[in-house]
């Protein structure tokens, strides 16, 4: 098992990786069997490549993004982060404020992720 310095520094390449807007290096911080849901009522993507075509067609869809991580909390295999992505479209910038919510498997990759918000957590500018 990891660390909860261990898993703060894999939150830290999480969000570099993030910040990078790198589809393919998000994926490989996740197992090939992950489940990333986002927001965790919607359908999961199922998997390393469900995972990376996520990202890109997030990236794809926007200008630019900037994600932090306000506070990382650990507790055994589990990881929960309080987040805001401000993401830009056009002249419109989208910020997401929530949580999400990681399991790490023994081998230090992600199982799984689900992000908590909902409208509400949603400011246009």
């Amino acid at each position: 098992m990891l660390t909860p310095d261990e898993l703060r520094a894999l939150i830290a390449t999480y969000v570099n990786a993030i910040n990078a807007r790198d589809a393919q290096g998000i994926a490989a911080l996740f197992a090939e069997d992950a489940v990333q849901a986002d927001p965790a009522d919607q359908p999961a993507a199922l998997g390393r490549p469900a995972i990376a075509e996520f990202f890109a067609n997030g990236i794809a869809a926007s200008d630019s993004w900037e994600f932090h991580a306000s506070a990382i909390h650990t507790c055994a295999s589990t990881v929960a982060i309080n987040f805001e992505i401000a993401v830009v479209m056009g002249d419109s910038t989208m910020t997401i404020s929530g949580i999400e919510v990681f399991e790490v498997a023994e081998d230090g990759l992600f199982a799984s992720v689900h992000a908590y918000w909902d409208q509400n957590d949603v400011r246009m500018a």
